[in-house]
């Protein structure tokens, strides 16, 4: 009696391990057919993007976000020639079409379940892209992700990828958010935003005018050491410059400027200019100041009744009195290098590809004052900073 019970006991354990143990291939073998399966994923298509000061036309900007979706692998896309394709046979609008109702009507038609649209926008330094997510079985705007990025022209493709992957919880790796999302860092970034920095290296030339005693010493006879000239003269040189910084639409420059005066009046009057400059990038507008030094003609002497003597000319029985020598502008005298200090203003004229400054300068002195207008011109020079 004992042992048929053991037998009895024994026979249902082994059914049991025999059930279990077929449970378990079936779980091992279900299990295994489900991860070979494909994932059906959802289906969505990437509409016209909103565009404004990007360059980028909507159809444009919105094939680059469709690129950018692919990539990501969230959803089964629907290529851009399907869409066009769709849009033709039923009719459809694309222009304008951003708002969620005619999103929606649009997904419908295209049988998606997700549409993508939203803007691009720039303003000043910072561009702003609006991606909206628009369920279209619900008929609602699921989610919108606005982002911020600095203006980097080059990198409007990265910057899609970027406001993607916020908008879907992804990964963003953390160098790149700190170069391209980070408004704080624009001084010290070296992928700051790229504006278009204005370069008038390029020729310059000019009239300068000459005022109170100086331009009476030019319009003097030579023989009483003035040089028979008008006190207008015409100018040229060339202007080289170099910029030493750079913030949002200003840079502030050395600019290095040697010119030649007088020619026409049979005078050379060398000279040479180093200001530093600042200028603004986008209205063209600047301000410089620095020192200028020309080559002049100049000799020792003295007045005696409102008339001047060189030094050679005094002795004691002409004059009663030791004179008070003093140097001055001389056509007799000799090659002295003269110094001043220039401020000067100007604003860069645009003609297309041609830009043409036009600079306005000031140079006081105690024997007169000096004013100048300059122009010039250079093949659109612009550099990217």
């Amino acid at each position: 009696m004992k042992n048929e019970n053991m037998n009895t006991e024994s026979k249902t354990q082994g059914k049991g391990f025999a059930i279990v143990l077929i449970a378990a291939v079936f779980f091992l073998i279900y299990g295994n057919l489900q991860a070979q399966a494909p994932q059906v994923k959802t289906t969505a298509a990437v509409l016209n993007i909103d565009t404004k000061n990007m360059g980028l036309e909507p159809e444009q900007m919105g094939n680059l976000v469709r690129l950018e979706l692919e990539k990501l692998d969230t959803f089964n896309v629907l290529d851009r020639y399907d869409v066009t394709y769709l849009v033709e046979k039923n009719k459809l609008q694309l222009n304008n079409c951003y708002g969620k109702i005619c999103l929606v009507e649009v997904g419908k038609a295209l049988n998606v379940e997700k549409v993508i649209s939203g803007s691009v926008e720039r303003f000043g330094d910072m561009v702003v892209f609006t991606l909206r997510l628009v369920d279209v079985k619900m008929e609602i705007v699921e989610k919108t992700e606005v982002t911020e990025f600095l203006n980097l022209p080059n990198e409007t493709q990265t910057m899609a990828n970027l406001a993607l992957r916020k908008l879907f919880n992804r990964p963003v790796n953390a160098e790149v958010e700190h170069q391209f999302i980070k408004p704080a860092n624009y001084v010290d970034n070296t992928r700051a935003p790229q504006v278009d920095r204005l370069r008038l290296d390029g020729p310059r030339w000019g009239a300068t005018m000459f005022t109170g005693k100086t331009a009476s010493i030019l319009g003097d006879k030579k023989a009483q050491g003035g040089f028979d000239a008008y006190p207008v003269m015409f100018q040229f040189g060339y202007q080289f410059e170099r910029q030493y910084l750079t913030t949002g639409n200003f840079q502030a420059l050395v600019e290095a400027v040697p010119m030649i005066t007088g020619l026409e009046q049979g005078l050379f009057v060398p000279s040479f200019t180093l200001l530093n400059g600042l200028r603004s990038n986008k209205g063209g507008w600047e301000f410089a100041f620095g020192p200028t030094f020309s080559v002049v003609a100049t000799a020792e002497g003295f007045y005696e009744n409102d008339e001047w003597h060189t030094k050679g000319e005094w002795n004691d029985s002409l004059f009663a009195s030791p004179p008070v020598f003093e140097r001055r502008l001389d056509s007799r005298g000799s090659a002295t290098l003269h110094p001043s200090f220039v401020f000067a203003i100007g604003k860069t004229m645009r003609f297309g590809n041609l830009n043409m400054p036009i600079n306005a300068y000031f140079v006081p002195g105690k024997d007169g004052a000096r004013f100048g207008l300059s122009l010039g011109y250079n093949v659109r020079n612009r550099k990217r900073s």
